[in-house]
Parts: C-alpha cells; structure tokens; sequence
C-alpha cells in the first residue's frame, strides 16, 4: 500500500534550523570508516556487502559515521508524516496520524549497526510501551525470509515495513534526511520529526529523546 503524508521538508541545509546538534554516544568499539556523501555524513551500512561482523566492516562497502543526533524544537518543526505499508507477511502497518509518539527505525539485515544497535531498541521499546510508544521499522533491502529470521532473532517486538519499492522511504526522505542505515527518527505526538540519528544509536540516548518528545504534552 503506498504511503500517504504532505511533508515539509527540514532537511539539514533546509530553511529550517535544528534546535540544538549533540552527538549520540556509540555502543560499539569495531573499526568504522568515515565517509561524506553529498555534504551529508552516512552513519551505517552499504546494502551490497553480506558480511554480518563489526569487525569486518573495513573494506565490506559499509559507510559508517558518528552517530550524529539532531533535535528539532516544538515550533521548528515541519508538517506530520505518515507511513502506511505492510509488514513482511503482509499484516498492513500504520503509523497513524498521531497521538502517540513513534520511533522510526531503517534496517536491514546484513548490516552489523543494526544487528549491533537491536538489544537497545528492544530495551526501550520494553521499556517506555506503556507509555505508549510505538516502534515501526523500515527495510527496502531484505526478502521476508531474511528479515523475519532477524526479527526472530533479536526479539523483535515491532512490525516493519517492507519497502520494496522504496515508496515509504522516498516519504520520509521527503521531511528529513535519511540516507543512512540504519537511521532512527523520532516522531513527536503530532507525527512530526522531533529527532533523528544517523547511524547506531544506544539505548540510554534514545529513552532520552523519547522521554524529552512525551515530557512535551505536560508543558
């Protein structure tokens, strides 16, 4: 099913400033190669490498940053997204169109960012579902068998559409940059981008910027 949204996009050279730049730590201790593509610093994998180990990242195609984070302030914020599609055996997902926060997640399964950063997304995921947090990954990359084998790997607790078209992405990328994989962006309770990192992110920077975004509906 295509996705549906009207973004306005607050991209990085966008008319729209962030509110503050920090930078998300790293759980990671592999050797990482920094690349700049288009002005922009990828964080995360080159789909066309299989290899599945941190270590060998060097030489393997993968495109690897710093983590970058970057937060977007209340009244800076652009226009809603909303990401509809199905999942890899077909269940339809559905961001909504707000009312509760929402994590964003782009991952494939040969990427060791992802393999690597995915004990920290469950953690929060766990951690903040009652306070209504949803997850939704995003994979233009793998074929059901393979991305259901990570999922069942790693505990998965959340669905994630399968973009084999590469619609939902083209979306998102609509409001915000997100060449890297993974990538994880943070929708506030309205649907729109309060937050995004490139690159694996930890679990303690993530509750943060989850925990910032619903602090938000109590001011």
């Amino acid at each position: 099913m295509p996705s549906q949204s009207s973004p306005s996009p607050i991209g990085d050279s966008g008319a729209v400033p962030p509110a503050s730049t920090r930078r998300a730590s790293r759980s990671t201790s592999g050797p990482l190669v920094g690349l700049v593509l288009g002005g922009l610093l990828l964080a995360g994998c080159a789909a066309e490498s299989g290899s599945t180990s941190p270590d060998d990242v060097v030489g393997q195609g993968y495109q690897s940053g710093d983590g970058s984070l970057r937060t977007w302030a209340v009244d800076d914020r652009g226009e809603p997204v909303r990401l509809v599609g199905e999942d890899f055996e077909g269940n339809p997902v559905d961001t909504g169109a707000g009312g509760s926060v929402v994590v964003l997640n782009t991952w494939y399964a040969a990427c060791p960012p992802c393999r690597a950063e995915a004990p920290d997304l469950l953690e929060v995921a766990t951690g903040r579902a009652d306070d209504g947090v949803r997850f939704v990954g995003i994979n233009g990359t793998d074929d059901a068998g393979a991305a259901l084998a990570f999922e069942r790997e790693h505990d998965v607790t959340w669905p994630s559409i399968a973009d084999t078209d590469g619609s939902v992405m083209a979306t998102l990328q609509g409001v915000v940059p997100v060449q890297a994989v993974p990538t994880t962006v943070v929708l506030d309770l309205e649907g729109r981008v309060a937050a995004r990192v490139l690159g694996q992110v930890d679990a303690s920077t993530l509750d943060g910027l989850v925990a910032d975004v619903l602090a938000e509906s109590d001011g």
